[in-house]
């Protein structure tokens, strides 16, 4: 398996991705915002996701984006091929997010909203806490994604306090190590482990927006 960022060689990849998740809101039943190939490319060519790869073959991606003047940063869009679950590939892009969100915008606060237990148990061991939604960005760039979502009339009901999804936040008080520490592995530096068997049947789950 091969984590790393992403490229703008990796825009061939962004029609696919949209396809994902589309189908995995299908497969999970529960809400998630709509994304656009044009926008997932943007995020590749900008160096602002992380993408992964199983004998080179598209097994995930995640992208980062921030908020209020760069006060909040978020890793969003996670989908992963289900065949590859509980082998460790949403582990190591979530690591991998995380680490580019540190190392770009150190000073900023990393925050999600998911409806994900498994995104939420990853969430913990890096250290997010579950927040109600007053402690995450009051940006309209970014609730507005959530319009897509089949949800999105229960997050209007509840003035934007609270909806399906739990909100995550991790809030470093300090500057984030250097690149280089060994504490904090390198953003810019790829995620090689070996290969695992995939299933015969792949289906595609993901968290989000």
């Amino acid at each position: 398996m091969l984590v790393r960022v992403a490229t703008a060689a990796d825009t061939q990849f962004a029609a696919q991705l949209c396809e994902w998740y589309v189908e995995s809101a299908k497969t999970r039943g529960t809400g998630i915002a709509k994304r656009e190939p044009h926008y997932v490319a943007q995020k590749m060519a900008g160096g602002d996701a992380v993408i992964a790869f199983v004998e080179h073959e598209l097994a995930g991606f995640c992208y980062i984006e921030t908020f209020d003047d760069k006060t909040f940063v978020v890793n969003s869009g996670l989908v992963v091929n289900a065949a590859l679950r509980q082998h460790g590939v949403g582990r190591a892009i979530k690591q991998a997010a995380f680490n580019l969100s540190r190392v770009k915008y150190p000073q900023a606060k990393i925050f999600g909203i998911t409806t994900s237990l498994a995104v939420m148990k990853i969430n913990s061991e890096l250290g997010y806490k579950p927040v109600t939604f007053s402690e995450l960005t009051t940006s309209e760039d970014f609730w507005k994604g959530c319009r897509s979502c089949k949800n999105y009339q229960i997050l209007q009901d509840n003035d934007r306090r609270m909806c399906l999804c739990t909100g995550m936040l991790f809030d470093a008080p300090e500057p984030a190590p250097a690149a280089a520490d060994p504490a904090l592995k390198s953003a810019y530096e790829p995620i090689r482990e070996p290969a695992r068997q995939p299933a015969k049947e792949a289906v595609f789950a993901l968290t989000g927006p």
